[in-house]
């Protein structure tokens, strides 16, 4: 498998990743689609770490460990713009000063 065929299955499994942690949470989310995919890149990275140091083996995550993770980076985001669980908070291009 090629570099390019990689980083293109890496960003379409994170683009779903990211949108199931979107999903999870009620209301809307203003992030952008690369933003998503991000989201997803990184909890599927980090689920991976995690079930690592836990169990030992270099086997994946899987998807509902990934997906809680970016529930929570997700949720995160949202306490960052001053959200709530349910309120997304005002993305910081459309703070005042």
């Amino acid at each position: 498998m090629g570099l390019l065929t990689y980083l293109i299955i890496t960003g379409l499994f994170g683009l779903f990743i990211g949108a199931l942690g979107r999903l999870a949470l009620p209301g809307p989310d203003p992030m952008s689609l690369w933003m998503t995919m991000l989201i997803g890149i990184v909890a599927t990275w980090l689920s991976g770490l995690v079930v690592w140091f836990v169990t030992g083996h270099s086997s994946g995550a899987g998807i509902p460990i990934a997906a809680a993770f970016a529930t929570l980076i997700v949720y995160l985001v949202r306490r960052s713009r001053g959200g709530s669980l349910e309120d997304p908070g005002v993305p910081p291009a459309s703070r005042r000063r």
